[in-house]
């Protein structure tokens, strides 16, 4: 039997289990994971903001406006001006009367006789589109409406001087942020000081961050009993302006930290403290941010920031810790006690003595008057500007890239219309007893087609509707010229002492209704000399001369004058039912006023970019379009119009010997009152009216001749051409019967004629008493 083995099989116990691990061990675990979790994290949150610190501050780091220039005042004898007129040049530029020059943008006026005035300047250099002038010493004599002497402080004779032009406006980005970029190396080194020991006088030692830079201004501020540092390093301040928005959180203030230090690491001192001087925000113009202190400069004083005193430095300075609250203009007191902070932190820090610290806080503000500050000085004048450019480049280029454009405006033109247009509405307003009066005005240079003035509001500061070149208005009378030059034109067929119908003239339309245009005076005058016809402005005479020329022809010679609108193919138009705005006015009547060639109105010279390389001239573009002969003899009667005809009331206001040329122009019902006339140097277009285009109590030779009087009146300037070209000649005319006469006889008048066309024929003479006409006293 076999015997049965027993095996045993015994189970092995499982190994004891770890106690669940609870309490302060699973929090030592859970945090050591969080930290890690935080630091890899914050290592890439680091690594990003790394990214963004260095591709802003390596690239463009702003959008930089367009900055438009007007003309520099160019100074040379014979040139015409006066005392007043320069000193006001001055003024607006910045340029402070002293007793003796000791620094750029100052001048020392010295009258030496009765109408003679001499000036010792201190130009500042500028960067023009040809060459850099420097800065220079010089003096200028001014007698008689002119520039006598022009030489160096040395003696010698200076041919020509340029004083920097003024800057009128510019083309801003859409966020609206202004500055001037400014290099470290141009600063008055009193503004770094200064700004240092204010805002962060560990600057030079921190690496981005100061603990005990918090404590520190603390206690500092307690101390002074207001807020005179801040705790915040200057680069933490750079971080917030210039990377961050204005939330206010703890992680945003993290992240300011980081990205100081980030900054620290990878950019110099000296480049974050030229960053800071042109970002920090110092001031608001309207819907402009005035960021840096460059632009600040110019906003509060008018002046280059190398020009300004301790005190004026030290309020820029005070500025940056809030440039609302202690705005200057609207909290003088709060503005002044705060500079004086500053004046005397500045003399703690042994940066100016006990007299410098008593004089500056002595001084006034200092501050240019509030409305002064716009830099869009002429903002009709810039909206022309932007259109031309907008011709030749993009709107992002012109907001974003710093372009540099010099323009052909004359700040002394400029207001010098603006006051005429604007005194002379008042009076009428009053006169009138009218409230609702708009105007617009253009003035140019006669040859060179260059827009000097421009005005679109009877307030020439408002950036609306400009009406000098939208507002299309009819043009009246303003037609007339290039009816009568369109005959001139004609061979041999009319002169001025022609004899045209002024009868009554009736012309069916094509819809079968009458054309009867009547004169002014509801008198029909017979057969008249063509001069006559233009001087007194008959529309009769003008209708029907335009009718036997063709109105084809007649619109031929206002497209070849310049103008590209439209003109309706009608009757009227012979009379002025063409829509022009005061703009397009001038570019017409400038190819009258420059003998026949034409020349497209420019307001921009040069386009330079940021670093001063030429983009773009804008040369002079010219065409002779009608010939010398006809625009002499057509120049003639519209001088006769401000002697003897409708542009007589102002006739006295100047000297025989300035000759002047222009016409009337007023619209049906007396809704538009326009004159448009020149001298040998300068055209002037003036439209005055309503917006409405109800009626006004204004003809052209009441309303708008007389806001053109005005300036003309203070305008240095050049009568019209009086030699005749070659082929033309004078000679007395009968004015009854368009034959020859004599000087002595009644009814002879003095007239250009081309030598082709001198009558054969000799009227008979009468003798009449009197002496010479004023064309003869013109040439004695």
């Amino acid at each position: 039997m076999t015997k049965r083995r027993s095996i045993s099989r015994t189970k092995k116990s499982p190994p004891p289990s770890k106690p669940p691990r609870h309490g302060w061990a699973l929090f030592r675990l859970w945090l050591f994971y969080s930290v890690i979790a935080i630091l890899v994290l914050l290592a890439i949150w680091t690594l990003y903001l790394d990214v963004v610190v260095r591709a802003k501050f390596d690239g463009k780091k702003w959008a930089l406006p367009a900055r438009v220039y007007s003309r520099p005042l160019e100074l040379y004898e014979g040139l015409a001006l006066t005392p007043p007129l320069f000193e006001q040049e001055l003024q607006a530029l910045g340029y402070r009367a002293v007793g003796n020059l000791s620094a750029p943008g100052q001048y020392v006026k010295r009258p030496v006789s009765s109408g003679q005035v001499s000036y010792q300047v201190h130009s500042r250099g500028f960067d023009f589109w040809d060459k850099r002038e420097e800065a220079r010493r010089f003096s200028i004599t001014v007698a008689n409406g002119h520039v006598m002497h022009l030489r160096d402080l040395a003696g010698a004779d200076m041919p020509l001087m340029r004083l920097e032009p003024e800057e009128i406006g510019g083309i801003y980005p859409a966020e609206a942020e202004d500055r001037l970029l400014v290099r470290l190396s141009d600063l008055p080194p009193l503004l770094g000081e200064t700004l240092l020991a204010v805002e962060d006088q560990h600057f030079l030692d921190h690496h981005g961050v100061s603990p005990l830079a918090i404590l520190r201004a603390a206690m500092v501020n307690v101390r002074e009993g207001e807020v005179v540092q801040g705790g915040s390093t200057l680069t933490q301040q750079l971080v917030k302006n210039f990377y961050l928005t204005r939330e206010r959180h703890l992680r945003r203030k993290v992240q300011e930290a980081i990205m100081a230090v980030l900054l620290e690491i990878h950019y110099t001192k000296s480049e974050i403290l030229e960053t800071y001087i042109n970002e920090v925000f110092l001031g608001q113009s309207g819907p402009r941010a005035i960021h840096g202190f460059a632009l600040a400069s110019q906003h509060y004083y008018r002046q280059p920031l190398a020009e300004l005193d301790t005190e004026q430095l030290a309020l820029l300075v005070g500025l940056v810790k809030g440039a609302s609250y202690y705005n200057p203009w609207r909290n003088p007191e709060r503005a002044k006690k705060r500079r004086n902070l500053v004046l005397t932190v500045m003399h703690q820090q042994g940066l100016i003595d006990d007299k410098e610290l008593k004089r500056a806080q002595a001084a006034p503000l200092g501050v240019v008057e509030q409305g002064d500050t716009s830099m869009v000085t002429y903002p009709a004048f810039v909206a022309l500007v932007k259109r031309q450019l907008q011709e030749d480049y993009q709107e992002e280029d012109l907001r974003s890239e710093g372009l540099r454009i010099f323009t052909s405006l004359s700040p002394m033109v400029q207001r010098q219309a603006e006051a005429a247009l604007n005194q002379r509405l008042r009076q009428l307003e009053q006169r009138h007893n009218v409230k609702d009066l708009q105007g617009s005005m253009v003035v140019t240079s006669v040859g060179g087609g260059e827009v000097l003035a421009l005005i679109g509001d009877k307030n020439p500061r408002f950036e609306g509707f400009n009406r000098a070149l939208d507002a299309r208005r009819p043009i009246g009378s303003l037609m007339k010229p290039f009816v009568y030059l369109t005959a001139l034109e004609q061979p041999n067929s009319y002169h001025l002492g022609t004899r045209i119908s002024d009868d009554p003239v009736t012309i069916k339309g094509d819809n079968g209704k009458l054309w009867e245009p009547k004169n002014v005076d509801s008198v029909s005058h017979g057969d008249v000399p063509m001069y006559l016809a233009l001087t007194h402005s008959y529309n009769q005479a003008t209708a029907r001369l335009g009718m036997q020329l063709g109105l084809e022809n007649v619109y031929d010679t206002v497209k070849a004058a310049g103008f590209e609108g439209r003109i309706p193919g009608v009757p009227s138009m012979l009379l002025g039912s063409v829509d022009m705005s005061a703009f397009e006015v001038a570019g017409i009547y400038h190819t009258l006023a420059a003998e026949g060639v034409y020349t497209p109105l420019r307001s921009i010279r040069e386009v330079l970019t940021a670093d001063g390389q030429p983009l773009r001239r804008y040369p002079l573009e010219l065409e002779q379009r009608f010939s010398l002969e006809c625009t002499f003899q057509l120049q003639y009667a519209m001088q006769m119009v401000l002697r003897e005809g409708t542009g007589r009331s102002v006739y006295n206001q100047f000297p025989e010997s300035l000759p002047l040329a222009g016409k009337t122009g007023t619209t049906n019902d007396q809704r538009d009152s326009w004159f448009a006339g020149f001298s040998g140097e300068h055209l002037a277009v003036v439209w005055l009216g309503r917006d409405d285009n109800s009626a006004t109590p204004l003809t052209g030779s009441g309303g708008a001749l007389q806001v053109w009087a005005d300036l003309m009146r203070q305008l240095p300037t050049q009568g019209v051409n009086l030699q005749p070209p070659e082929g033309v000649s004078f000679d007395w005319i009968d004015a009854a019967t368009g034959m020859l006469s004599a000087e002595h006889c009644e009814g002879a008048v003095w007239l250009p004629l081309r030598d082709s066309q001198r009558p054969e024929q000799q009227s008979d003479c009468r003798l009449k008493e009197g002496g010479r006409n004023w064309w003869q006293r013109l040439w004695n």
